[in-house]
């Protein structure tokens, strides 16, 4: 029996795959790397009996990335970014094992169907699925075609397996299209973003952002927010008259008139027109008139819509509300939620998520009304070609979906709900009056059938002031005329509504990456975001935005990348070549690069009004090993020590605190050390800051502490603090933090475990023998008499953490309150010996206890 292999975009979108296709009689297993799970079933696949075998990656497999040296930034010229680095595709995560895992489940496997999200993405994912699953499946007789694409908009029975019946193939002119672009963005914004930020990071030190970062398509959507800034700065109210009449039509209700000429910038001239009106005592009618007219429902819903309103109506950030989306797509609440379209076609059945409506509590009625009447045929939109508009696809409830998911399903229901309503007609009625020579006009306005807006009852026909039943030479009299001063006001700063309409307009970024990029420049620090969602520049995105303008506009001008996406669109159509439009690009951005870095003076200029010089930044912290005075702690980000005399900057560990470790020198450099600290119950360890960054061992890393130190006889270091290897991650080592009593501290000086032990003890030493069981070092410990845990009123005890009975009931295993980059992710140091480093001769290191179910593990949390 032949085995099919079915790949979806994230966990739980297999599952609910899985469970449609299975009828529910599944068989679940995790997969090797723990988090995506295997769901098996037998069934039919081309006229023969099969077994389904469905699983997962979550996300891309792959990311793009330079090859060694080219990752350094000390050691490599930006310039040679743009063609001389070469790339290599690496695992996006690696502790996923995702390709391993992959090829794991498609060993022997006969065919595979790709799930993937249906977008130039997910295209591009199918290919990475595919380059780990290939090799390793069973080959194919005589031509057979063995890789599968389905393509589905929502997570639905009927559109399932409707998918898994015209089943088509993965589409590689759209893949090639997403590997254009993220080698562009890498290659371009690497290569700006380190010139930049090592040029001016190595100047100021209030500049509060630890990177100062270009991209693309970053860069122009930052200079939007910037261009609307210096409208407001630029702008200078101009003061403006307008008159303003009442007449009395009942005693109790004086009816406001609006002036034709709407308003006049010239004082006398208003004070003329006012002279002329203010004796008139009667009002006389020249027209009226009344005519039906009607406010059309909305289009279907697109992604650009979405995130729009989501941000001006429901205060939700764009990512956040892409990311709520998704989680309602996966749900199966709604339909795939990135698309352009704003056009329902022919085919598609509106009638059915309607019907998924017709019980809810808060709009049954009105679909049920719509279902008995007939709906409408929503309005023609823009068909892009590739996802329906956004549409709910079973009915939820608040106390389902809870908070801002309920809030964005709610809209987009209502909007579906709307869009296949009735326009709202309403009547307007207007009266023209002329008092002396000036004519006036007010206007009202009656609704005759809501519409749609009886399911958005936002958007309805404001209530106006019902107008006088009058004819033609009727007369009013005259209540009041009056001239108002007022003063043109300064445009508002840009909201993310409308920075995402002219992104959409400009052609910067897609309906999926616009979030991203607005995101980005927040996270930057080159944006706030102020109340009512509005984007406010700081001084920095300002100056960059000035200083691009100063050296070439086209940095940050739309133009250039609305062009680049042009010729990438034309990629994933098959109509341009992959390697042309890539090799095209580089070069004009490497000629724009080798003029930025000619011309920075440029924009150095106008840093230098908006920020301090290093030397005149922080506070004196330690001494530097080198001169013996003082150095400036840094605080704003990146956090830094600064040297003026050597005119030296040394880089801390971040998202932290620094402070003066009792004075003690680094035996090999003489600087002195400080103690970084992530919190009172995370982890804290001593550093130097020369070490730090340039580290003295071979198997020492950049930005490490004595932590990580192998120095072999120093008080700080690894050798002589180390106790045995982490229980949780493969290459860290738990090391004692000798300043952490009474409360005292073992932390992984790899990843964020910490083990909180021997509290209350008066001392805490690491001793110079290992145990006979594991070779971890023991600990000598000294408790207070008073408080002492220790059986038979003993105050020592020395012994092993991992396996002496006495010391596993005081030791208590949480992960660390740290998010530095040194402590997780995939830039972890591999390949060292298991023990805590290089120690003198005859003193063996520390293995990995054989129990694992020893003593910390035992109390992992």
């Amino acid at each position: 029996m032949k085995t099919v292999l079915m790949v979806a975009e994230k966990p739980s979108l297999a599952q609910s795959i899985a469970r449609i296709l299975s009828r529910g009689s599944m068989s679940s297993r995790k997969g090797l790397n723990g988090t995506c799970s295997v769901y098996e079933y037998p069934g039919t696949f081309a006229g023969q009996p099969v077994r389904f075998k469905m699983t997962s990656v979550c996300g891309h497999v792959m990311t793009l990335d330079f090859l060694g040296k080219y990752n350094k930034w000390d050691k490599v010229d930006p310039a040679e970014l743009f063609s001389q680095a070469p790339t290599e595709k690496k695992e996006a995560n690696p502790k996923l094992n995702m390709v391993k895992f992959l090829q794991v489940e498609g060993r022997g496997c006969d065919c595979i169907v790709l799930w993937l999200d249906c977008d130039k993405e997910g295209e591009n994912i199918c290919f990475e699925v595919l380059d780990a699953v290939l090799p390793v499946m069973n080959q194919a007789r005589g031509g057979e075609q063995t890789v599968f694409r389905a393509r589905f908009s929502s997570i639905t029975d009927t559109d399932i397996c409707a998918a898994m019946a015209r089943l088509g193939e993965p589409d590689h002119n759209e893949a090639l299209s997403v590997d254009a672009r993220q080698e562009l963005d890498l290659r371009i914004g690497c290569a700006f973003t380190r010139f930049q930020t090592k040029y001016f990071q190595g100047k100021y030190g209030n500049l509060d952002s630890s990177l100062i970062s270009f991209g693309p398509c970053q860069t122009p959507t930052l200079g939007f927010c910037v261009e609307r800034h210096d409208k407001i700065q630029s702008f200078k109210p101009e003061t403006y008259w307008v008159l303003q009449a009442k007449v009395d039509v009942d005693e109790d209700r004086p009816l406001l008139l609006d002036w034709d000429r709407v308003r006049v910038f010239d004082r006398e001239i208003a004070q003329m027109f006012l002279n002329m009106t203010k004796l008139e005592k009667e009002a006389q009618v020249e027209a009226t008139s009344r005519k039906e007219k009607a406010k059309q429902r909305p289009l279907a819903l697109n992604t650009v819509e979405m995130l729009r309103v989501a941000s001006s109506a429901l205060g939700m950030g764009p990512q956040h509300a892409m990311q709520t989306a998704e989680r309602l797509y996966t749900q199966g609440y709604i339909s795939y939620p990135r698309t352009e379209t704003t056009h329902y076609p022919e085919s598609f059945d509106l009638k059915g998520p309607l019907r998924q409506q017709a019980n809810h509590p808060y709009w049954a009625d009105t679909v049920k009304r719509l279902l008995a009447a007939g709906i409408n045929r929503p309005r023609k939109g823009h068909d892009a070609g590739d996802h329906p508009p956004i549409t709910p696809m079973k009915a939820a409830t608040e106390a389902e979906l809870g908070g801002e998911a309920w809030r964005l399903y709610e809209y987009i229901t209502r909007h579906f709900i709307a869009t296949v309503s009735h326009d709202c007609r309403y009547l307007q009625s207007s009266v023209s009056f002329r008092i002396g020579p000036e004519r006036f006009t007010c206007t009202g306005k009656t609704v005759i059938s809501p519409g749609f807006t009886e399911i958005m009852p936002w958007q309805s026909v404001p209530l106006e002031e019902s107008l006088p039943t009058c004819q033609k030479g009727d007369t009013l009299a005259v209540a009041e005329v009056k001239l108002l001063e007022k003063q043109t006001s300064p445009p508002d700063y840009l909201t993310e509504a409308e920075l995402i309409t002219l992104m959409e307009k400009h052609g910067i970024g897609t309906d999926a990456s616009i979030p991203v990029h607005i995101n980005n420049i927040c996270q930057r620090n080159y944006v706030v975001v102020e109340s009512g969602r509005r984007l406010k520049p700081t001084n920095l995105g300002i100056v960059l935005v000035h200083g691009y303008y100063k050296i070439d506009a086209e940095l940050v001008l739309p133009t250039i990348r609305s062009a680049v996406e042009k010729q990438l669109n034309l990629i994933a159509q098959g109509r341009a070549d992959f390697r042309q439009v890539l090799g095209h690009t580089l070069d004009v951005f490497k000629r724009k690069f080798h003029y930025f870095v000619d011309s920075i003076a440029g924009m150095d200029e106008l840093m230098e009004v908006s920020f301090s010089p290093l030397a005149a930044t922080g506070k004196p912290l330690s001494r530097c090993g080198k001169c013996h005075r003082f150095m400036k702690y840094i605080q704003a980000k990146p956090s830094r020590l600064h040297c003026s005399h050597c005119d030296e900057t040394h880089t801390l560990p971040q998202n932290g605190t620094i402070k003066l470790y009792k004075e003690l020198r680094c035996p090999l450099d003489d600087f002195e050390l400080v103690l970084w600290s992530s919190g009172s119950r995370g982890k804290s360890y001593p550093l130097c800051p020369y070490c730090s960054n340039h580290p003295p061992f071979r198997d020492m890393k950049k930005g490490t502490g004595c932590n990580e130190c192998t120095h072999p006889s120093c008080q700080h270091s690894l050798s002589m603090l180390g106790i045995g290897q982490c229980v949780e991650c493969e290459s860290g080592v738990l090391v004692l933090d000798p300043t952490s009593g009474p409360k005292w501290r073992v932390a992984c000086n790899r990843c964020n475990v910490v083990a909180h032990c021997f509290e209350n003890a008066h001392r805490v030493r690491v001793s110079a023998e290992t145990c006979a069981s594991c070779e971890a070092a023991l600990l000598d410990v000294d408790f207070n008499k008073a408080k002492s845990p220790l059986p038979g009123d003993g105050t020592q005890h020395t012994g092993c953490v991992f396996c002496d009975p006495v010391f596993q009931e005081l030791v208590e295993l949480k992960h660390a309150a740290s998010c530095h980059p040194m402590h997780r992710g995939p830039g972890r140091r591999q390949g060292r010996g298991r023990g805590r480093g290089r120690r003198p001769a005859g003193k063996p290191g520390p293995r990995r206890p054989k129990d694992k179910m020893s003593a910390l593990a035992a109390y992992f949390v």
